[in-house]
């Protein structure tokens, strides 16, 4: 019995284990085992039996936590949005703009994986949307079965690291910052993922074109009467939209000026890309909607029809991440005008009906149910092990690996890289991360940089052959059989599992690949955060008592409501009692009241006050 309550947080975690490898679900998994240890843990004498009285208080929590409710939002945005044809239209148009081109077809799903990424913020509807319309396509004109796999699947993912990722939602409220600035965070990281998916296609499309073969020209349906592709108005509404949204950038103080009527000399970058993007965006749908109003024939179809699909998705990602990044909106108002802005879209598009209604807010209450679930059972078993003094077991575990603060990284990506060929990023997030947060932060790692770096690397849950969800998504729609194209009318060979994984192992090695860049140049996250600002103590008490002197009176008070010394031979003021006898030497005048809002540190200004009064020591 002994070697068990020495030992109780290690056995209770290696119990987690046991309990999961016997395949429970892993909601009832954390509470089943949380209690059992919790209940061993009182017979034992481990902890007192008042712990288990504190898990009614940590429920109430859950509930009562507003950030949480950014998840069920951004869900049923994402939901509606896939569900009303939008990723339909991308894939058409942006596969007709990059078609032409080796590789098109790829960096079309890639740039629509971003787009989906930044709407829907779901790995499944994302991989399940484009497996469903781009596979067929891209297997019709001749692409690599195992490219294509890996590619439609990678895209998918790319829901895990770009704004407004669930998995970041879930990284902030674990790791207690703000979900903004996770987000700030991850929004350059995320982009760059996506650069290096897209340098890889252009690499094949450089060196391995027969893998990669542009689409050819009867494929191509936005073309003019005379023939042409129509790019040139394409390239123009562009560059003029490009134009507007620097120009806007650069001289946004003037604009905040004349907009609040007072001199502004700084505005913050992120808050230039995101209206500086905005106004430019909205000045090319402006000319889009003149052009196809007044029927003037300014723009090719080609143009048009870029315009019309591009651009509303592109204001609702401004509308939720711009109000998030300025601060006018927290995460879960944003989430809420993102839905909203969703059903007004898929209403306009003349898609919403209430059989999509129902389907959207039935898979929504899943996801949000399958969340709730997964982090009550977490806070059991979280209560009972932190009872157990299991933080302080990890942190000795982790803080004595050799290398400091690298090396700790090292190992925390390691473990995470390989639990995630067992567990998805919602029980990495709720099980592991509640337990590497407070090492991490011991050992002055910024949190925000630890998140997104995490995310960054759960993210490979879903590309881990054979293990990825991911690529079980993209499984339950490619293929399994001999087909007729409907199209060219050919027998189709169809695509096999292994083609899948081997095809998803080169994106699961640029992802590490981004793991091992974000580990050596934290800038990349940490650049775009706001600085922290230091506060002065005591300044601070140096303003309280400046500002607790009365303001007409030659002698000064005691700061906290003492009676002041008389001076040596002053008569008492008319009318004030004769001092009680000792009352005047030896003894500490008493405290009065505190004024309401004088001091929120007492102690503190106390403190720093008979320090001034001290003598300075001589040397």
């Amino acid at each position: 019995m002994e070697f068990i309550v020495a030992n109780f947080a290690p056995i209770m975690f290696a119990g987690l284990i046991c309990f999961l490898l016997l395949g429970f679900p892993v909601a009832f998994s954390l509470g089943a085992c949380g209690l059992f240890f919790g209940f061993v843990g009182i017979e034992l004498g481990v902890f007192q039996p008042s712990v288990m009285a504190w898990l009614p208080q940590r429920l109430i929590g859950i509930m009562a936590n507003d950030t949480l409710l950014a998840v069920p939002f951004f869900t049923l945005m994402g939901l509606i949005l896939e569900r009303s044809g939008m990723a339909e239209d991308l894939l058409d148009t942006v596969g007709q703009v990059f078609g032409p081109m080796r590789g098109g077809l790829a960096l079309a799903v890639i740039f629509v994986g971003a787009l989906l990424a930044a709407t829907t913020g779901v790995v499944a509807a994302s991989v399940i949307s484009m497996g469903l319309i781009s596979l067929p396509i891209m297997l019709r004109y001749g692409y690599d079965r195992r490219l294509t796999s890996g590619v439609i699947a990678a895209s998918g993912t790319l829901a895990q690291i770009i704004p407004p990722s669930l998995v970041l939602i879930i990284m902030a409220d674990q790791l207690g910052r703000s979900v903004g600035d996770m987000y700030k965070g991850a929004f350059l990281p995320g982009f760059m993922l996506m650069g290096l998916y897209v340098l890889y296609v252009v690499f094949l499309a450089i060196f391995k074109p027969a893998q990669v073969p542009a689409l050819p020209p009867e494929a191509r349906t936005f073309r003019e009467p005379n023939g042409s592709g129509g790019y040139a108005s394409l390239v123009g509404i562009t560059a003029l939209s490009a134009v507007v949204a620097v120009v806007l950038a650069r001289n946004m103080e003037a604009v905040h000026t004349w907009f609040q009527g007072e001199p502004v000399t700084f505005v913050a970058t992120d808050e230039k890309v995101v209206v500086a993007m905005c106004g430019g965006v909205f000045v090319a749908l402006v000319i889009a909607l003149i052009n196809k109003g007044l029927k003037l024939n300014l723009l090719s179809r080609l143009a048009e029809r870029v315009t019309f699909v591009l651009i509303p998705p592109l204001l609702l990602i401004f509308l939720v991440l711009g109000t998030i990044f300025l601060g006018v909106a927290t995460p879960t108002e944003g989430g809420a005008m993102g839905a909203v802005g969703a059903l007004i879209m898929a209403w306009i598009r003349r898609r919403m009906n209430m059989p999509l209604l129902k389907q959207a807010l039935a898979s929504t209450t899943k996801l949000s149910s399958f969340v709730m679930f997964i982090l009550i059972g977490a806070t059991v078993f979280s209560l009972v092990f932190q009872a157990a003094d299991g933080p302080i077991w990890v942190e000795h575990l982790l803080s004595a690996l050799p290398g400091g603060p690298v090396g700790f990284l090292i190992a925390v990506n390691v473990l995470v890289f390989f639990l995630a060929f067992f567990l998805d990023y919602f029980e990495l997030s709720f099980i592991v991360v509640p337990l590497l947060a407070p090492v991490a932060h011991k050992l002055g790692i910024d949190l925000i940089w630890f998140g997104v770096l995490l995310a960054v690397n759960m993210q490979t849950s879903f590309m881990h052959p054979p293990f990825g969800f991911a690529l079980f998504f993209l499984r339950s729609v490619a293929p399994d059989k001999q087909y007729v194209d409907r199209v060219t009318q050919k027998v189709m060979e169809p695509v096999t599992t292994m083609q899948i994984y081997r095809g998803a192992i080169p994106f699961v090695l640029i992802q590490l690949t981004m793991v091992g860049v974000l580990i050596a140049f934290p800038q990349i996250v940490t650049g775009s955060l706001d600085k922290e600002v230091k506060v002065n103590l005591d300044d601070i008490g140096a303003q309280m008592r400046e500002s607790l002197q009365p303001e007409n009176d030659a002698t000064p008070a005691d700061p906290y409501g003492g009676t002041p010394e008389p001076t040596p031979g002053a008569e008492p003021a008319p009318g004030a009692e004769p001092a009680a006898p000792g009352a005047t030497e030896g003894a500490a005048p008493s405290p009065a009241p505190a004024e309401s809002g004088a001091s929120d540190d007492p102690m503190k200004a106390m403190q720093d006050a008979l320090k001034q009064q001290q003598p300075p020591q001589k040397p």
